[in-house]
Parts: structure tokens; C-alpha cells; sequence
């Protein structure tokens, strides 16, 4: 049973390698800087007084398929549809005079993309908003955090303008889902070879 395992292990990174987009993880314009650690990645800019941090984790981070019935109809040989990661995000902004953080949580709604009903309409929404102590960690719940659900709209406006001004725009997030998209194909073969290495060993 192993032997099999690990030969279809084999053939799947063969197949997944043939389709990788990306050899390298693309880039993501505005000077944005990139780490990763893992299936955490963090992308930092700086600007005049302030620093920008955007945090995001590509686990669970592919939104569920909406039609089972499609993969039976699938004809052998036909390319599957492409999975698109759309992770949440946290925008941190900080500036270097104030002992605070302000920490936005962003995320792509599921229903949003792909609709052009809207020409102007943003691909991701800011879900909620709270101040944090600079440099710690470990987020206090104690701190208050505002719910965009009963957000008066003006102000929910400023604050994406505020964001779009820090480079986190549309663009930003589009290029975003390029490379959470890159990312988690990467650490899915790597899964793969590991999960391969893990079977053949005696």
C-alpha cells in the first residue's frame, strides 16, 4: 500500500510542478518588503514617521468549492479549475511618535469576487478595528475593538482612503492573492515531497 501511496505521491508533484505559476513568489509593487515564516507572511513598508506591516497565513486560506456536482462531469485529461487563495489580512499601522498600534483586519468577502456588477467596487472590506500596545504580541481582548457591521459609512470610507494612502489598495490586493495564491502552492508540494519522504521511510 506504501509503495503505491509514494508513487502516486510522485506523479501528484510531477503534475503540480508542471502547473506552478510562479518559479520564485512574485513581488508585490509599492516597496513592500517580504518575510516569511512558514505559512505566515509578513509584508513591511516604510514611510515618512510610520511603518506598515501586513500579516497574513495561507492556512484555510482557499475558500470551499461551491459545486460538487462539477467534479464528476470533469473529462479525464481537463485542467482543474484554478484554486485561488484569498486569505484574511492584518493591516498594522504604526507610527514612531505614539505608543500605539492601530491594527486593521481586512478580509476578502467570498461573494465579491469575481461580480463586476460595481465598477468601482473594493475587493476586500475591513472587518474590524482596534488600538494595541506597540510592540507586544499578544493582543488584549480588554482593548476595544469597533465592528465595521454597524459602521457609519463615512467613516468606514476614511478608513479604507486611509489604508489606500499606505499603498493598501485594490491593487495591493490583488497582487496579494498572486502571491498567498504562489505561497500556498509552494507549501503544498513541499507538503507533498515531506508527506512522499515520510511513506518511503522505513
Amino acid at each position: 500500500g506504501d509503495k503505491a501511496f509514494a508513487q502516486f505521491l510522485t506523479d501528484e508533484i510531477k503534475e503540480e510542478k508542471k502547473i506552478q505559476k510562479h518559479k520564485s513568489l512574485p513581488k508585490v509593487s509599492g516597496g513592500w518588503e517580504l518575510e516569511v515564516h512558514g505559512t505566515e507572511a509578513k509584508l513591511v513598508r516604510k514611510i515618512a514617521g510610520e511603518k506598515i506591516m501586513v500579516t497574513f497565513n495561507i492556512n484555510n486560506s482557499i475558500p470551499p468549492s461551491d459545486d460538487e456536482d462539477t467534479q464528476e462531469e470533469q473529462k479525464p485529461g481537463e485542467q482543474e479549475p484554478e484554486l485561488t487563495s484569498t486569505p484574511n489580512f492584518v493591516v498594522e499601522v504604526v507610527k514612531d511618535d505614539t505608543k500605539q498600534t492601530l491594527v486593521l483586519d481586512c478580509h476578502y468577502p467570498e461573494d465579491e469576487i469575481g461580480h463586476e456588477g460595481e465598477e468601482e467596487s473594493d475587493i476586500f472590506t475591513i472587518r474590524e478595528v482596534s488600538f494595541q500596545p506597540t510592540g507586544e504580541s499578544d493582543w488584549k481582548d480588554t482593548n476595544y475593538t469597533l465592528n465595521t457591521d454597524s459602521l457609519d459609512w463615512a467613516l468606514y470610507d476614511h478608513l479604507m482612503d486611509f489604508l489606500a494612502d499606505r499603498g493598501v489598495d485594490n491593487t495591493f490586493a490583488d497582487e496579494l492573492i498572486e502571491l498567498s495564491t504562489a505561497l500556498e502552492h509552494q507549501e503544498y508540494i513541499k507538503f507533498l515531497e515531506d508527506l512522499k519522504s515520510f511513506v518511503k521511510c522505513q
